[in-house]
C-alpha cells in the first residue's frame, strides 16, 4: 500500500496513476510497448486499487473503454504506446467523437529529445488524432503530467462529451516531480453548459401546446443528460408520441404506449413515414443524422422544429430550427415540464397504430415466425429477446445484424443498447461487449455481431479467456457481408462482388480460447441453445447459421425521404 501520496516526489509514471486513482477510476484497457514502458513498471505496484485488462490490439482497447462507457456512464481509459500503439486506436477514438463517447486515451510516446526526428516508433499522434478527439496534448514534463489528467477528464465528461488524447514523452514519464492533485472545475474560454435562454423554452412550450400533430425524436443526448425520467413525463403530460433514433434507443421504455418505433434507414414505419406529417417536431438531444433525414429536401417540409440540444454547432446545420433551445436537455426539459398542457391527441396517436399494424402485417410477422427453411436473424433476436425478458445488456457490430437486433430486441432499461453509429465500426462489438461486462458485471451481456465483423477483432476471445469475463456472444453466420450484399441484390443486379465470405470454424476457434461454444443450423434447436448460453456461467459463442439472402426491411433509400420509405 502507498501512504502519503500527496507532496510525495514520485516518477511522472507513478504520477499519472495517482492521478487516474484520485479521479476514480477503477478499470483501464491496454497494451504496453517500450514508450509507455515506465507507466506500466508503475502500474505494477497499485494492481490492487487498478485493474487493467490487456487487450489483443489496441482497436480492442478503444472499443471496450467506449462499452464501459456507454454502460457505466464514466470514462473508459486506454493506454498505448507510441507509433503503431497510438495510430492503432484512431478507428476507436473516431468512433466515440461521432458517438460522444468520453475516453481518455493515454499514449506513451518517445523521449522529447528525439521529437521530429523520425526516431523509432515515432508519429505525430497528437496531429494525427486532432481531427478525432474533442482536445489532445502533449506532455514533456513530469510536473506538466497531473494537470493535464485533470484537464482530460474534465473536457472529456462535460457537455457534449467526447475522447481526449494526453501523449507523454518517455522522459517525462521517467522524470521526477511533486506530487499533487486538483480536480479541473473550469478551463477559461470553455462553456461545457450554455445558459439556457427561458424564452426559448416558452416558445418550445407555445408551439406544442398549440400542435394537434407533435412528435418527439429523442437521441443519444438524452441518456448523455440522463434526462430519460424528463422525457418520459414530457410525453405523459403532453400525450406525444415518441421515435427513438439507432443512439436514443432505451431512453424510452420500448413496451410504453406512447414509444412508436425507431427511426432510420431501417426503422419502423410509422415514425419514418409520419415525420412528413406532424405539425410540430421536438428533437431531443439528437443532430439529425443522414439516417434518419434521408433526403434532406423532402425532410418534415411541413414541421415546425424544436430542437434541444447542447452542441451550438448542430443547431441549425442540417435541419433549420423554428425554436432552438441551446442547453443539456435535462435542464431545459424541466424547464418546459411545468409549461405543458395536457391534450387528448388520440387521432394522432391512432395514426401510428395504423401504420403498427401495416408493419406487422407486412414485415415483422413474417420475420418472427418465417416459413423459410433457414433460420432468419429476425427470429433469433426476438427469441433471445423473449427468453432474456428485455432484461441484457445487448451490444451489437455492424451490419444487417445490428439494423435487425435494434428493430426486435425490445430495450425497456436505460443504458443496454451499446452499438457504433456515426463510424458504424465492423469489429466494434465484441471488444465493446468485454468493456460493457466489466462495468457492469451483474448484468448478462450479449454481443450480437455477424460473422464479417467477428473476425475483425476475434482477436479479444484472447482478452476474454485471460481475465474470465462472462459475456454472451451470438455469431449470425449467413456467409456474406450482409448489409452490402443486400444493397448489390437491391441496385447493383446480384452482383455479389467480394461479399461472399468463406468461414472458419468459430465454435473450434472458441474452443482453442477455452471458451464453451455451440452451433446452431436446425430451427428446433435454437430455443434451448439460446437458454443453454444465457444459463451459463461462462462466457459462451452460440453460432447461427442463418438463411444466406434476408434483407432488412422497411427501407429509405439513397435519395429518397423518409415519407418514401418500403416495406418490402
Amino acid at each position: 500500500m502507498i501512504h502519503n501520496k500527496y507532496n510525495k516526489e514520485v516518477t511522472g509514471a507513478e504520477a499519472l496513476i495517482l492521478a487516474l486513482l484520485d479521479e476514480g477510476v477503477k478499470d483501464v484497457f491496454g497494451y504496453p510497448g517500450g514508450a509507455i514502458m515506465p507507466v506500466y513498471d508503475a502500474l505494477y505496484d497499485y494492481t490492487d486499487k487498478l485493474n487493467h485488462y490487456l487487450v489483443r490490439h489496441e482497436q480492442g482497447a478503444t472499443h471496450a473503454a467506449q462499452g464501459y462507457s456507454r454502460v457505466s456512464g464514466k470514462p473508459g481509459v486506454v493506454f498505448a504506446t507510441s507509433g503503431p500503439g497510438a495510430t492503432n486506436l484512431i478507428t476507436g477514438i473516431a468512433d466515440a467523437q461521432i458517438d460522444s463517447t468520453p475516453l481518455v486515451c493515454i499514449t506513451g510516446q518517445v523521449s522529447s529529445q528525439f521529437l521530429g526526428t523520425d526516431a523509432f516508433q515515432e508519429t505525430d499522434v497528437v496531429g494525427i488524432s486532432m481531427p478525432v478527439t474533442k482536445w489532445n496534448i502533449q506532455v514533456t514534463n513530469a510536473s506538466e503530467i497531473a494537470p493535464a489528467i485533470a484537464k482530460a477528464f474534465y473536457i472529456a465528461t462535460t457537455g457534449r462529451p467526447g475522447p481526449v488524447l494526453v501523449d507523454i514523452t518517455k522522459d517525462a514519464q521517467f522524470g521526477k516531480t511533486v506530487y499533487n492533485y486538483e480536480k479541473c472545475h473550469s478551463i477559461r474560454s470553455y462553456f461545457p453548459y450554455p445558459k439556457i435562454n427561458t424564452e426559448s423554452v416558452k416558445q418550445a412550450a407555445a408551439l406544442i401546446n398549440d400542435a394537434k400533430r407533435p412528435f418527439i425524436l429523442c437521441g443519444h443526448g438524452v441518456l448523455l443528460s440522463n434526462a430519460q425520467n424528463q422525457l418520459l413525463a414530457l410525453a405523459e403530460k403532453g400525450n406525444i408520441p415518441v421515435a427513438s433514433t439507432l443512439l436514443g434507443l432505451s431512453a424510452f421504455p420500448a413496451q410504453h404506449e406512447l414509444y412508436v418505433g425507431y427511426l432510420g434507414m431501417h426503422g419502423n414505419y410509422g415514425p419514418n413515414l409520419l415525420t412528413n406529417e406532424c405539425d410540430v417536431l421536438i428533437a431531443i438531444g439528437m443532430r439529425f443524422d443522414d439516417r434518419v433525414t434521408g433526403n434532406v429536401n423532402k425532410y418534415a417540409k411541413q414541421a415546425k422544429v424544436i430542437h434541444f440540444e447542447i452542441d451550438p454547432s448542430e443547431i441549425n446545420k442540417i435541419i433549420p430550427a423554428e425554436v432552438p433551445v441551446l442547453g443539456d436537455a435535462k435542464e431545459a426539459l424541466e424547464l418546459l415540464l411545468p409549461l405543458i398542457k395536457t391534450k387528448n391527441r388520440k387521432e394522432w396517436l391512432d395514426r401510428f397504430v395504423e401504420c403498427h399494424e401495416i408493419e406487422l402485417e407486412k414485415v415483422i410477422n413474417n420475420a418472427i415466425e418465417p416459413t423459410t427453411e433457414k433460420i432468419r436473424m429476425s427470429e433469433v433476436i426476438d427469441k433471445f429477446y423473449k427468453q432474456s425478458k428485455g432484461k441484457a445488456i445487448v451490444v451489437t457490430d455492424v451490419g444487417q445484424h445490428q439494423m435487425i437486433t435494434t428493430r426486435y430486441y425490445k430495450f425497456n432499461d436505460t443504458n443496454t443498447n451499446v452499438t457504433s453509429g456515426g463510424l458504424g465500426t465492423m469489429g466494434f462489438g465484441l471488444p465493446a461487449s468485454i468493456g460493457a461486462k466489466i462495468a457492469k458485471p451483474e448484468k448478462q451481456v450479449v454481443a450480437v455481431i455477424g460473422d464479417g465483423g467477428f473476425q475483425m477483432t476475434i482477436q479479444e476471445l484472447g482478452t476474454i479467456m485471460q481475465s474470465n469475463i462472462a459475456v454472451k456472444i451470438i455469431v449470425l453466420n449467413n456467409n456474406f457481408l450482409g448489409m452490402v450484399r443486400q444493397w448489390q441484390q437491391l441496385f447493383f443486379d446480384r452482383r455479389y462482388s467480394f461479399t461472399e465470405m468463406k468461414n472458419p470454424d468459430f465454435i473450434a476457434i472458441a474452443k482453442g480460447y477455452g471458451i464453451k461454444g455451440k452451433k446452431v443450423s436446425e430451427r428446433e434447436d435454437l430455443n434451448e441453445s439460446i437458454k443453454e448460453m444465457l444459463d451459463s456461467n461462462e462466457a459462451y459463442i452460440l453460432e447461427v447459421v442463418v438463411e444466406n439472402e434476408e434483407n432488412v426491411f422497411p427501407m429509405i433509400t439513397t435519395g429518397a425521404g423518409v415519407s418514401e420509405i418500403i416495406l418490402e
